[in-house]
Protein backbone atom coordinates (compact mmCIF):
# COMPACT_ATOMS: atom_id res chain seq x y z
CA UNK A 1 0.00 0.00 0.00
CA UNK A 2 2.83 1.99 0.95
CA UNK A 3 4.06 1.95 -2.47
CA UNK A 4 1.22 2.58 -4.35
CA UNK A 5 0.71 6.40 -2.40
CA UNK A 6 4.31 6.96 -3.47
CA UNK A 7 3.62 6.20 -7.20
CA UNK A 8 0.07 7.95 -6.95
CA UNK A 9 2.27 10.82 -5.36
CA UNK A 10 5.14 10.69 -8.11
CA UNK A 11 2.48 10.34 -10.70
CA UNK A 12 0.48 13.47 -9.78
CA UNK A 13 3.51 16.05 -9.22
CA UNK A 14 4.89 15.40 -12.51
CA UNK A 15 0.91 15.98 -14.21
CA UNK A 16 0.63 18.94 -11.98
CA UNK A 17 3.83 20.47 -12.79
CA UNK A 18 3.61 19.80 -16.27
CA UNK A 19 0.42 21.75 -16.44
CA UNK A 20 0.38 25.23 -18.30
CA UNK A 21 -3.44 26.26 -17.50
CA UNK A 22 -5.98 26.55 -14.77
CA UNK A 23 -8.29 24.24 -16.77
CA UNK A 24 -5.53 21.14 -17.09
CA UNK A 25 -4.73 21.45 -13.49
CA UNK A 26 -8.12 21.70 -12.34
CA UNK A 27 -8.61 18.05 -14.35
CA UNK A 28 -5.94 16.73 -12.17
CA UNK A 29 -7.48 17.58 -9.33
CA UNK A 30 -10.66 15.84 -10.05
CA UNK A 31 -8.37 13.11 -11.22
CA UNK A 32 -6.35 12.11 -8.09
CA UNK A 33 -8.48 13.86 -5.38
CA UNK A 34 -12.04 14.00 -6.80
CA UNK A 35 -15.16 12.09 -5.38
CA UNK A 36 -14.15 9.19 -8.05
CA UNK A 37 -10.41 9.92 -7.67
CA UNK A 38 -7.32 7.56 -6.97
CA UNK A 39 -7.04 8.89 -3.79
CA UNK A 40 -10.46 8.21 -2.58
CA UNK A 41 -10.09 4.52 -4.34
CA UNK A 42 -7.11 3.83 -1.80
CA UNK A 43 -9.51 5.39 0.64
CA UNK A 44 -11.58 2.70 -0.05
CA UNK A 45 -9.60 -0.31 -0.40
CA UNK A 46 -8.53 0.43 3.67
CA UNK A 47 -11.11 -2.23 4.96
CA UNK A 48 -8.52 -5.00 3.13
CA UNK A 49 -5.79 -3.18 5.39
CA UNK A 50 -4.85 -5.73 8.53
CA UNK A 51 -5.89 -3.59 11.40
CA UNK A 52 -2.79 -3.12 13.06
CA UNK A 53 -1.20 -1.46 9.68
CA UNK A 54 -3.91 0.61 9.66
CA UNK A 55 -2.78 4.28 11.94
CA UNK A 56 -0.16 3.70 9.73
CA UNK A 57 -1.68 3.65 6.28
CA UNK A 58 -3.88 6.42 7.03
CA UNK A 59 -1.15 8.61 8.59
CA UNK A 60 0.87 8.44 5.30
CA UNK A 61 -2.94 8.30 2.92
CA UNK A 62 -3.24 12.09 4.68
CA UNK A 63 -0.18 13.52 4.48
CA UNK A 64 0.34 12.58 0.69
CA UNK A 65 -2.90 14.54 0.29
CA UNK A 66 -2.01 17.54 2.34
CA UNK A 67 1.07 17.66 -0.09
CA UNK A 68 -0.71 17.68 -3.25
CA UNK A 69 -3.66 20.11 -1.88
CA UNK A 70 -0.16 22.41 -1.39
CA UNK A 71 1.11 21.73 -4.04
CA UNK A 72 -1.70 22.67 -6.37
CA UNK A 73 -2.40 25.61 -4.77
CA UNK A 74 1.36 26.85 -5.41
CA UNK A 75 1.01 25.76 -8.78
CA UNK A 76 -2.47 27.17 -9.71
CA UNK A 77 -1.05 30.63 -7.68
CA UNK A 78 1.52 30.51 -10.50
CA UNK A 79 -0.44 30.06 -13.43
CA UNK A 80 -3.00 32.72 -12.05
CA UNK A 81 0.08 34.93 -12.16
CA UNK A 82 1.12 34.09 -15.95
CA UNK A 83 -2.27 34.09 -17.04
CA UNK A 84 -2.71 37.42 -15.63
CA UNK A 85 0.92 38.95 -17.16
CA UNK A 86 -0.57 37.26 -20.91
CA UNK A 87 -3.47 39.20 -20.44
CA UNK A 88 -1.98 42.19 -19.25
CA UNK A 89 0.69 41.97 -21.83
CA UNK A 90 -2.06 41.80 -24.93
CA UNK A 91 -4.06 44.19 -23.59
CA UNK A 92 -2.14 47.48 -22.83
CA UNK A 93 -2.44 50.52 -23.87
CA UNK A 94 1.13 52.23 -25.36
CA UNK A 95 0.58 56.04 -23.94
CA UNK A 96 3.44 57.13 -26.40
CA UNK A 97 1.37 56.78 -29.49
CA UNK A 98 -0.05 59.72 -31.14
CA UNK A 99 -3.54 60.16 -31.31
CA UNK A 100 -4.97 61.76 -34.94
CA UNK A 101 -8.34 61.37 -33.76
CA UNK A 102 -10.29 64.23 -34.67
CA UNK A 103 -12.77 65.70 -31.68
CA UNK A 104 -16.38 66.11 -32.74
CA UNK A 105 -18.10 69.06 -32.75
CA UNK A 106 -22.03 69.88 -31.81
CA UNK A 107 -24.17 69.17 -34.67
CA UNK A 108 -25.33 72.50 -36.57
CA UNK A 109 -29.04 71.83 -36.07
CA UNK A 110 -28.54 71.27 -32.21
CA UNK A 111 -26.25 74.38 -31.86
CA UNK A 112 -29.27 76.25 -33.53
CA UNK A 113 -31.86 74.32 -31.43
CA UNK A 114 -29.98 75.52 -28.49
CA UNK A 115 -29.56 78.93 -29.22
CA UNK A 116 -33.47 79.41 -30.20
CA UNK A 117 -34.30 77.69 -26.63
CA UNK A 118 -31.55 79.85 -24.96
CA UNK A 119 -33.18 83.14 -26.26
CA UNK A 120 -36.96 82.12 -25.02
CA UNK A 121 -36.00 81.06 -21.73
CA UNK A 122 -34.13 84.42 -21.20
CA UNK A 123 -38.10 85.99 -22.67
CA UNK A 124 -39.48 84.18 -19.90
CA UNK A 125 -40.81 81.23 -21.52
CA UNK A 126 -40.41 77.08 -20.15
CA UNK A 127 -39.62 74.50 -21.93
CA UNK A 128 -42.30 71.38 -22.57
CA UNK A 129 -41.45 68.05 -24.11
CA UNK A 130 -43.52 65.31 -25.42
CA UNK A 131 -44.05 62.21 -27.35
CA UNK A 132 -43.36 62.01 -30.77
CA UNK A 133 -45.87 58.86 -31.59
CA UNK A 134 -49.00 60.97 -31.18
CA UNK A 135 -53.02 60.79 -30.64
CA UNK A 136 -55.05 61.96 -33.39
CA UNK A 137 -56.66 64.06 -31.06
CA UNK A 138 -53.71 66.11 -29.52
CA UNK A 139 -51.88 66.59 -33.34
CA UNK A 140 -55.10 67.45 -34.81
CA UNK A 141 -58.67 67.37 -33.26
CA UNK A 142 -57.91 69.68 -30.05
CA UNK A 143 -55.84 72.34 -32.09
CA UNK A 144 -59.10 72.74 -34.10
CA UNK A 145 -58.40 70.16 -36.98
CA UNK A 146 -61.79 68.00 -36.77
CA UNK A 147 -61.26 64.68 -38.98
CA UNK A 148 -62.93 66.00 -41.71
CA UNK A 149 -61.11 69.40 -41.59
CA UNK A 150 -59.41 70.55 -45.38
CA UNK A 151 -56.56 71.27 -43.82
CA UNK A 152 -55.55 67.83 -42.83
CA UNK A 153 -54.43 67.91 -46.44
CA UNK A 154 -51.72 70.20 -45.74
CA UNK A 155 -50.15 67.96 -43.70
CA UNK A 156 -48.82 64.40 -45.63
CA UNK A 157 -49.35 62.45 -42.09
CA UNK A 158 -47.75 59.07 -41.05
CA UNK A 159 -49.87 57.16 -39.21
CA UNK A 160 -48.52 54.05 -37.54
CA UNK A 161 -52.46 53.06 -36.19
CA UNK A 162 -55.78 54.81 -37.44
CA UNK A 163 -55.69 56.45 -34.07
CA UNK A 164 -51.47 56.96 -34.02
CA UNK A 165 -49.31 58.91 -35.73
CA UNK A 166 -45.81 60.23 -36.03
CA UNK A 167 -46.66 64.05 -34.83
CA UNK A 168 -46.55 66.24 -37.41
CA UNK A 169 -45.73 69.28 -34.93
CA UNK A 170 -44.78 70.27 -31.75
CA UNK A 171 -48.37 72.34 -31.61
CA UNK A 172 -49.09 68.65 -29.66
CA UNK A 173 -47.36 69.91 -26.47
CA UNK A 174 -49.47 73.11 -26.60
CA UNK A 175 -52.77 71.38 -26.01
CA UNK A 176 -51.60 68.85 -23.79
CA UNK A 177 -50.20 72.10 -21.57
CA UNK A 178 -53.43 74.22 -21.57
CA UNK A 179 -55.05 70.50 -21.07
CA UNK A 180 -53.32 69.88 -17.96
CA UNK A 181 -52.17 73.78 -16.48
CA UNK A 182 -54.35 76.51 -16.03
CA UNK A 183 -53.61 80.48 -17.17
CA UNK A 184 -51.11 82.00 -17.76
CA UNK A 185 -49.19 80.17 -19.83
CA UNK A 186 -45.48 80.65 -21.24
CA UNK A 187 -43.50 77.75 -23.33
CA UNK A 188 -41.82 76.95 -25.93
CA UNK A 189 -41.98 73.47 -27.77
CA UNK A 190 -38.69 71.85 -29.25
CA UNK A 191 -38.16 68.58 -30.75
CA UNK A 192 -38.67 66.33 -33.63
CA UNK A 193 -41.90 66.24 -36.15
CA UNK A 194 -42.34 63.76 -39.26
CA UNK A 195 -43.99 64.34 -42.55
CA UNK A 196 -44.18 62.77 -45.66
CA UNK A 197 -42.14 64.99 -47.80
CA UNK A 198 -38.43 64.62 -49.05
CA UNK A 199 -36.74 67.18 -51.58
CA UNK A 200 -33.77 70.06 -51.38
CA UNK A 201 -36.13 72.25 -49.05
CA UNK A 202 -38.19 69.27 -47.38
CA UNK A 203 -37.15 66.16 -45.13
CA UNK A 204 -39.08 63.59 -43.91
CA UNK A 205 -37.86 64.58 -40.34
CA UNK A 206 -37.47 67.94 -39.24
CA UNK A 207 -37.10 70.11 -36.30
CA UNK A 208 -39.68 72.41 -35.00
CA UNK A 209 -39.36 75.08 -32.21
CA UNK A 210 -42.99 76.27 -31.38
CA UNK A 211 -44.17 78.76 -28.71
CA UNK A 212 -47.61 79.63 -27.39
CA UNK A 213 -48.69 82.49 -24.68
CA UNK A 214 -51.82 82.47 -22.68
CA UNK A 215 -52.97 85.25 -20.44
CA UNK A 216 -55.12 88.18 -19.85
CA UNK A 217 -55.47 90.79 -22.49
CA UNK A 218 -52.69 89.19 -24.80
CA UNK A 219 -52.66 90.87 -28.48
CA UNK A 220 -51.05 90.61 -31.97
CA UNK A 221 -49.15 93.62 -30.87
CA UNK A 222 -47.30 91.75 -28.35
CA UNK A 223 -46.21 88.72 -30.65
CA UNK A 224 -45.07 91.03 -32.98
CA UNK A 225 -43.02 92.54 -30.15
CA UNK A 226 -41.65 88.91 -29.21
CA UNK A 227 -40.68 88.09 -32.46
CA UNK A 228 -38.90 91.27 -32.79
CA UNK A 229 -37.01 90.83 -29.74
CA UNK A 230 -35.86 87.09 -30.89
CA UNK A 231 -35.11 87.96 -34.10
CA UNK A 232 -32.54 90.61 -33.45
CA UNK A 233 -30.72 88.55 -30.91
CA UNK A 234 -30.89 85.66 -33.51
CA UNK A 235 -30.03 87.02 -36.45
CA UNK A 236 -28.14 90.87 -35.18
CA UNK A 237 -29.73 93.93 -33.96
CA UNK A 238 -30.56 95.71 -37.32
CA UNK A 239 -33.12 92.86 -38.19
CA UNK A 240 -36.37 93.96 -38.68
CA UNK A 241 -39.99 91.87 -38.89
CA UNK A 242 -43.05 92.08 -40.97
CA UNK A 243 -46.55 90.16 -40.80
CA UNK A 244 -48.10 89.24 -44.12
CA UNK A 245 -51.72 87.75 -43.79
CA UNK A 246 -51.81 84.16 -43.81
CA UNK A 247 -54.11 80.85 -42.59
CA UNK A 248 -53.76 78.38 -40.27
CA UNK A 249 -56.37 76.14 -38.50
CA UNK A 250 -55.42 77.00 -34.76
CA UNK A 251 -55.03 80.59 -35.13
CA UNK A 252 -57.12 83.68 -35.44
CA UNK A 253 -55.63 85.96 -37.29
CA UNK A 254 -52.73 84.17 -38.63
CA UNK A 255 -49.91 85.59 -39.95
CA UNK A 256 -45.90 84.79 -42.07
CA UNK A 257 -43.92 86.38 -40.49
CA UNK A 258 -40.61 87.61 -42.70
CA UNK A 259 -37.19 88.84 -41.43
CA UNK A 260 -35.15 91.15 -43.17
CA UNK A 261 -31.99 89.19 -45.18
CA UNK A 262 -29.19 88.42 -42.44
CA UNK A 263 -26.65 88.10 -45.57
CA UNK A 264 -27.48 91.68 -47.69
CA UNK A 265 -29.29 93.47 -44.31
CA UNK A 266 -32.61 93.75 -46.44
CA UNK A 267 -30.94 95.48 -50.00
CA UNK A 268 -30.91 91.97 -51.99
CA UNK A 269 -29.33 89.06 -52.80
CA UNK A 270 -28.93 85.93 -53.92
CA UNK A 271 -30.45 84.63 -50.56
CA UNK A 272 -33.47 86.61 -50.48
CA UNK A 273 -34.00 86.40 -54.35
CA UNK A 274 -33.94 89.91 -54.58
CA UNK A 275 -36.42 91.28 -52.28
CA UNK A 276 -34.33 91.77 -48.99
CA UNK A 277 -36.61 89.62 -46.90
CA UNK A 278 -36.81 86.04 -45.45
CA UNK A 279 -39.95 84.21 -44.48
CA UNK A 280 -39.10 82.57 -41.24
CA UNK A 281 -42.24 81.43 -39.67
CA UNK A 282 -46.02 81.05 -39.21
CA UNK A 283 -47.53 82.93 -35.87
CA UNK A 284 -51.11 83.91 -35.15
CA UNK A 285 -53.63 84.90 -32.38
CA UNK A 286 -55.18 81.68 -30.56
CA UNK A 287 -58.52 80.70 -32.03
CA UNK A 288 -61.23 80.93 -29.79
CA UNK A 289 -62.02 76.94 -30.82
CA UNK A 290 -58.76 75.94 -29.35
CA UNK A 291 -59.58 77.37 -26.13
CA UNK A 292 -62.57 75.98 -26.06
CA UNK A 293 -60.91 72.20 -27.12
CA UNK A 294 -58.77 72.83 -24.24
CA UNK A 295 -60.79 73.54 -21.59
CA UNK A 296 -60.02 77.25 -21.65
CA UNK A 297 -62.62 80.27 -21.43
CA UNK A 298 -61.95 82.14 -24.78
CA UNK A 299 -63.90 85.04 -22.94
CA UNK A 300 -61.46 85.57 -20.29
CA UNK A 301 -58.23 84.50 -22.02
CA UNK A 302 -56.46 85.41 -24.85
CA UNK A 303 -53.13 83.96 -26.39
CA UNK A 304 -50.80 84.04 -29.45
CA UNK A 305 -48.67 81.34 -31.01
CA UNK A 306 -45.63 80.69 -33.24
CA UNK A 307 -43.97 77.83 -35.04
CA UNK A 308 -40.62 77.58 -36.98
CA UNK A 309 -38.62 74.64 -38.25
CA UNK A 310 -35.00 74.39 -36.95
CA UNK A 311 -33.54 73.07 -39.80
CA UNK A 312 -34.52 76.42 -41.62
CA UNK A 313 -33.44 78.46 -39.42
CA UNK A 314 -30.15 76.73 -39.83
CA UNK A 315 -30.38 77.06 -43.63
CA UNK A 316 -30.33 80.28 -43.34
CA UNK A 317 -27.92 81.18 -40.71
CA UNK A 318 -25.38 78.94 -42.07
CA UNK A 319 -25.84 79.54 -45.56
CA UNK A 320 -26.99 76.17 -46.42
CA UNK A 321 -28.60 75.43 -49.78
CA UNK A 322 -29.83 71.90 -49.48
CA UNK A 323 -32.01 70.49 -46.54
CA UNK A 324 -30.46 66.84 -47.00
CA UNK A 325 -26.74 68.49 -45.79
CA UNK A 326 -28.18 68.26 -42.35
CA UNK A 327 -28.73 64.59 -42.56
CA UNK A 328 -26.08 63.01 -44.63
CA UNK A 329 -22.68 62.81 -41.48
CA UNK A 330 -20.27 64.05 -44.19
CA UNK A 331 -17.87 64.62 -42.09
CA UNK A 332 -16.30 67.71 -44.78
CA UNK A 333 -19.91 69.73 -43.91
CA UNK A 334 -20.18 69.05 -40.37
CA UNK A 335 -16.58 70.27 -39.29
CA UNK A 336 -17.15 73.13 -40.51
CA UNK A 337 -18.99 73.73 -36.93
CA UNK A 338 -16.94 72.97 -34.56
Amino acid sequence: MKKLIEEIVARCSALINGCSSSQKLDDVRVRFLGKNGEFTGILRGMKDVPPAEKPIIGKLINEARASLENFLKAKESELAKAELERRLASEKIDITLSNDTEIGSVHPLTLVKNEIVDIFIGLGFSVQDGPEIETDFFNFQALGIPLDHPARDMQDSLYVSEKLLLRTQTSTMQARTMLSTKPPIRIVCPGKVYRADDDASHSPLFNQVEGLVVDKNVSLSQLKGTLEMFAQRFFGKETKVRFRPSYFPFTEPSVEVDCTCSVCGGKGCRLCKGTGWIEVLGAGVVNPVVFENCGIDPKVYSGYAFGFGVDRMAMIKYGIPDIRLLYENDVRFLKQYK
